[in-house]
């Protein structure tokens, strides 16, 4: 039995005396908590990147590994963690936002939604491009996914929209990139790695992007294509055209049948664009943009193909679907090459995926499927880059303390 400590002595604290010294709102986790089917011991709610910091020293000290949320649009995404005692909960990282609309540049909380934003953005006549399809996303968790819409083909991905970064390393360091006007591009890097990182490098607090003026129009046309061969060659023929859209997206209800091509035209004259390219295809339904509904037992998957093996690509999903009997329904920036697929939960998944991997020529992740499925099937699938990957996780986490699992090869 141990000796009671002397008056000189400290004993030893417990992570949760450690974590309530930080002076950040700590709560229990509970099962709505959960990260892809995995419960947090704790919730923390920061108000400031210096009060992420202080939860970043404290859970270091202590070895507990981290999951960082914002709006949790997008927390059943990906492997379930090896471990998560503490869920950082960003959504009081909401002020300010420091926009200077004469630069066209907005520096945004990483807990502030995409909707507010966008509102706040629009009584300057300004925007910024992303088009994110779920409803609550946050600014951070957008980033840390790579989520873009459908004008990713005009305006390009969050990558491209950012121009400077603050994140909180695994230790508690924090590190800022890039700055508040656009003619400064250093930080790029550190900004485009943790795009799209899933939360396995640190904890994004705010981001600095670059807006566009609202456009004076926006107009939509829509085309019916009666095969995979004949949407492609609309798609390739619109992206080409003259008239620039923003956009061109498909939608293809249960990868049979006609399919519906719709393009956006954006700026001075649009409708008058939109009508110059009618004659590229028979008129259309209303169309539909990428990133459609997705219910709690669906399955949802990325596809991402060179824009030139459109046809290819959807020509494998029809057929893998009808050799299978699924009916999945495939939507998706087209000119662009991304395609999301929808569909429910079902037996023929795990041929389903490995025959679009064998023969879609594309890039194949699987975002969210039930967790007895996702546990059976590699998400993310091989990727070439995953050496160079894995030595970035070790910089900047040697501890595998930040979403330990949730990425690429288990990282």
């Amino acid at each position: 039995m141990s000796n009671p400590p002397g008056p000189d002595e400290t004993p030893e604290k417990t992570p949760e005396m450690t974590l309530e010294k930080t002076g950040v709102t700590i709560r229990d986790g509970a099962a709505e908590d959960a990260v892809a089917g995995v419960s947090p011991r704790w919730v923390a709610l920061p108000e400031s990147t210096e009060e992420v910091s202080a939860l970043l020293r404290a859970t270091a000290g202590h070895d507990l590994a981290v999951v960082a949320t914002g709006g949790g649009t997008k927390l059943h995404w990906g492997l379930p963690p090896e471990r998560c005692d503490l869920l950082i909960d960003t959504c009081c990282l909401t002020e300010p936002v420091e926009h200077t609309a004469g630069d066209l540049v907005a520096r945004v909380p990483a807990g502030v939604t995409m909707d507010a934003l966008a509102v706040l953005l629009a009584d300057s006549g300004q925007e910024l491009a992303l088009d994110v399809p779920l409803a609550g996303a946050t600014v951070g968790g957008t980033l840390a996914t790579a989520t873009a819409g459908p004008r990713r083909f005009r305006y390009g991905t969050a990558r491209d929209l950012l121009i400077g970064i603050t994140v909180v390393l695994a230790d508690g360091t924090v590190a800022r990139s890039g700055g508040r006007v656009v003619k400064n591009v250093a930080g790029y890097d550190l900004g485009k790695l943790f795009t799209g990182s899933y939360g396995t490098l640190g904890v994004i607090t705010d981001a600095t992007f670059r807006l566009h003026p609202l456009p004076a129009q926006r107009h939509w046309t829509a085309f019916t294509a009666p095969g995979p061969g004949e949407a492609g060659a609309l798609v390739a023929a619109l992206a080409a055209s003259q008239s620039e859209p923003s956009a061109v997206e498909i939608d293809w209800p249960q990868a049979r049948g006609p399919l519906s091509v719709s393009a956006l035209f954006e700026g001075v004259a649009a409708e008058q664009r939109a009508e110059a390219v009618a004659v590229l295809g028979e008129p259309g339904g209303l169309p539909q943009e990428s990133g459609g509904a997705e219910e709690p037992d669906e399955c949802l998957i990325e596809l991402r193909v060179p824009p030139a093996g459109l046809s290819a690509a959807l020509t494998a999903v029809g057929e893998a679907a009808g050799r299978l009997g699924l009916r999945p329904c495939v939507r998706g920036a087209a000119a662009s090459g991304v395609l999301s697929i929808g569909l429910p939960a079902a037996d023929g998944l795990e041929a389903f995926v490995s025959a679009l991997r064998a023969d879609s020529g594309g890039r194949l992740v699987v975002l969210a499927a039930p967790e007895e499925l996702s546990r059976r099937i590699d998400p993310w699938g091989e990727t070439g880059a995953l050496g160079l990957m894995r030595r970035v996780k070790e910089r900047f986490d040697p501890g595998r303390r930040m979403s330990p699992g949730r990425f690429v090869g288990g990282i």
